[in-house]
């Protein structure tokens, strides 16, 4: 494929206005969330130090995902692509139900990351009514949506070096314990706390193997760059820019930040609920080190809100697009912004701060176990379509992609059979089953609606083919 064949793609008439800079951060920020600030808490308490082994297990099977993604993206790039390349290998309702679904996880993730920023902010002002932080947050974020693609570009990447310099700086601080023994943390800092206290497995491997489901969802957004494919000024060098250096991104800020902290405190003095890189910063002593934390995490949580917004508004306008939503939907602001769609989503994540009012906080990993389910979901359709893109450029019946997967269609296939296992472990979890029951019956209420459009509109389930040039 020429580099004129992506150039030249159909224009779906959004402003392509996210740059090479902005583009790299928004894949940066994608890797790095609230799941490895927070999360990873409960997970060393539950796995200990081959907690480093499952980031890199499956930071290697997200890779093998966004290599078929940028596959697909180089051989057409669209801004709903999960749902049109569903759509175009597996069929209309396959596109319906990728769509919906991908709306369904950026949806409920923002109710949560929403509340968890107002969260956040009570460490410094805790005489501030939830609500109101919430409410300011939600009003922000949905302006800068709404200005316009480059607005959101901007706080998006200044979103993410706030989390990189935070990562970054704990790394160089936790190395120089280790190096030069200074801080009170530095009489126990050793490479030996990572196989000294009952092992590598102190648990079990079968302890370690549960820490999965809650690592796959830190990982979660990092297929973000998919949706900014419409918007990026030039896809054809920005997208596999973002998407090779994903590999050192894992290593360095997920394996690279696990393993210094895990070397400077030891796991068993980590606990569930208090975020791994707070009780590092206490232990060395650093000034302030829980209110920085704290800070890192709220723009993390608010980075997330952001990247819901945008993509949420974008997702209803392919869906619309395609007959699968109200028609509605399809109109672009004066500043060229799905405006309808993110309001709509925003609304939807509005009632999240008021249901958060009066469900207990156990809700929260409900939330988070839901948004995984609708994650993985999203990732084994990206995966199949690659399967069957690389069926049809074999057959000749399309053209081949300038930015092919290494590996082809056998990493995917490699990457179905973890998502699977993944799906077991979830299922297997008593605490996180519940979200399959909630992922059962969104099923069947997209089924429901998918009959009731086809009854109103039989062509919505007619396959359209792209219009691409033709082989050879």
């Amino acid at each position: 494929m020429t580099s004129e064949r992506v150039n030249d793609a159909p224009e779906e008439g959004y402003e392509r206005g996210l740059g090479s800079r902005q583009v790299q951060m928004i894949a940066i920020g994608g890797a790095i969330g609230v799941g490895l600030f927070l999360g990873a808490g409960a997970n060393i308490a539950k796995a200990g130090p081959s907690l480093i082994l499952m980031y890199a297990l499956a930071g290697a099977i997200v890779f093998f995902i966004m290599r078929a993604l940028g596959e697909l993206l180089l051989y057409r790039p669209v801004s709903g692509s999960f749902a049109e390349y569903s759509r175009e290998f597996l069929g209309p309702f396959f596109g319906y139900f990728t769509g919906w679904t991908y709306w369904l996880m950026w949806v409920v993730t923002g109710m949560a990351e929403l509340t968890a920023a107002a969260i956040y902010v009570n460490y410094w002002f805790p005489h501030i009514p939830q609500w109101v932080t919430a409410l300011v947050f939600l009003v922000i974020l949905f302006g800068v949506n709404l200005i316009s693609v480059k607005v959101f570009g901007e706080l998006e990447f200044w979103f993410s070096m706030v989390k990189v310099t935070a990562l970054i700086g704990m790394i160089v601080i936790g190395l120089g314990v280790l190096t030069f023994g200074f801080s009170s943390a530095g009489d126990t800092a050793s490479v030996a706390n990572l196989y000294q206290f009952d092992g590598f497995f102190p648990k079990g491997i079968g302890s370690s193997l549960m820490t999965l489901q809650g690592v796959m969802f830190a990982y979660l957004a990092v297929e973000l760059v998919g949706v900014t494919a419409g918007e990026s000024e030039n896809p054809e060098k920005t997208l596999p820019k973002a998407i090779n250096t994903l590999p050192w991104r894992i290593a360095l800020f997920y394996v690279g930040a696990l393993s210094v902290i895990l070397c400077v405190v030891k796991w068993t003095e980590f606990a569930p609920g208090v975020s791994p890189f707070v009780e590092a910063f206490a232990k060395i002593g650093i000034p302030a080190g829980a209110g920085i934390v704290n800070f890192v995490v709220l723009t993390a949580a608010l980075s997330s809100c952001n990247s819901g917004m945008y993509s949420t508004g974008r997702m209803l306008r392919t869906l619309a697009e395609s007959g699968e939503a109200p028609r509605g939907f399809q109109k672009l602001s004066a500043s060229k912004t799905p405006a309808l769609g993110i309001t709509v989503s925003v609304a939807f994540m509005a009632i999240g701060v008021v249901l958060n009012y009066i469900v207990p906080e156990k809700a929260f990993g409900y939330v988070t176990s839901v948004a995984t389910a609708a994650g993985i979901w999203t990732w084994l359709m990206i995966l199949i379509s690659h399967v069957l893109y690389r069926r049809a450029v074999v057959a000749g019946r399309l053209p081949a992609s300038s930015f092919p997967a290494p590996g082809g269609a056998v990493c995917s296939w490699i990457a179905i059979v973890f998502l699977l296992f993944v799906t077991g472990l979830i299922a297997y979890d008593a605490d996180s089953r519940v979200c399959l029951y909630v992922m059962a019956g969104w099923a069947a209420a997209l089924g429901i609606g998918w009959a009731v459009l086809k009854a109103r509109n039989p062509q919505v389930a007619e396959r359209r083919e792209p219009e691409l040039e033709k082989v050879g």
